[in-house]
């Protein structure tokens, strides 16, 4: 720490002083010849000196209890900015209404319309599905576009910092028994319980808009089905049905029925257009209109998100 604020120190202090770095190509012109004696001006001995005497002061001064002097005021200067941000945050909470008083903005009729009329109007039996993915459908795109876009930086971040090394071969996730841990019960644990997981993930996308779960529960199981396969057979395993173009391909794919189907949704109930999309009868599988395939949408985005995360912090690719 002591180091890093000596450096900024030294920087600030140069900036100071005026004393920058030389850039490579410049040009130092010669040193002028000293001025004769008969052309020098003469000067008071007693200005001189005390006027060297005080630039020699004043550098000493600024070298000996300059960096003391910067970490304090770097440090109080944190401090103060520290009190204020909190003070204003508490200030804010302290005006906030009482929690659970009627008049609060929370209880108002937007919340009644989505209890007394979200079954109807959206299809679905459960009423959380049908507020993000009907709803508020649109907020709900934007959380897994966020995760799609995250996931590819981190393949574009390691991809270029792969592509700074020197190639040793194949990548360490695409040989068959990369991270592989040879286990004979983990890998008869993992062939018994890779199917029901897969399964139950399923389950949980389908039923999102029956029961609790949808999209972003199931595509979690999912991926921990993806996350075991890889711990028990390796990551090349994996590979070879679920590779890193496999998840570019179908989290895009995803992402544009999502916003195509609920584009053309919003924008016939906006422009009071009669809908095609059927709502269909509330309790069965093939109801609350866009719910179940935008469901299946988000649950291909999340599992190959959450699985690419895993991989890449892993062994550094998909």
């Amino acid at each position: 720490m002591n180091e890093e604020l000596r450096a900024i120190w030294q920087t600030f202090f140069n900036w100071v002083m005026g004393i920058g770095p030389r850039p490579e190509n410049e040009v130092i012109p010669p040193e002028p010849p000293p001025d004769l004696p008969f052309t020098q001006k003469p000067r008071d001995k007693y200005s001189r000196f005390h006027e060297a005497t005080l630039k020699e002061r004043y550098n000493q001064w600024l070298e000996i209890h300059g960096l003391h002097l910067f970490s304090v005021l770097y440090a109080g200067l944190s401090v103060l900015t520290c009190v204020v941000i909190v003070s204003l945050l508490l200030a804010t909470v302290a005006e906030l209404p009482p929690f659970g008083h009627e008049r609060n903005p929370a209880n108002n009729e937007v919340i009644r319309r989505y209890v007394e009329h979200g079954g109807h109007e959206t299809g679905a039996q459960n009423i959380v599905a049908g507020l993000i993915l009907d709803y508020r459908a649109f907020d709900t795109f934007g959380e897994s576009a966020v995760l799609f876009t995250a996931a590819v930086s981190v393949l574009m971040l390691l991809g270029a910092s792969r592509s700074n090394k020197p190639d040793d071969g194949e990548s360490p996730l695409r040989h068959h028994h990369a991270f592989s841990k040879n286990d004979t019960i983990l890998r008869g644990v993992a062939t018994l319980s890779i199917p029901a997981i897969l399964m139950m993930g399923c389950v949980v996308v389908i039923n999102g808009h029956l029961s609790p779960g949808g999209g972003f529960s199931g595509g979690a199981i999912l991926s921990t089905a993806l996350i075991l396969a890889a711990n028990a057979y390796g990551f090349g395993r994996v590979h070879d049905f679920f590779s890193e173009r496999t998840f570019i391909v179908s989290s895009s794919t995803a992402l544009m029925i999502y916003a195509l189907s609920k584009g053309y949704s919003f924008f016939t109930g906006a422009n009071h257009i009669h809908s095609i999309i059927p709502k269909g009868t509330i309790g069965d599988i093939l109801s609350g209109g866009l719910i179940l395939p935008l469901n299946i949408c988000v649950g291909l985005i999340v599992a190959g998100t959450l699985y690419g995360f895993y991989a890449l912090f892993s062994e550094g690719d998909i």
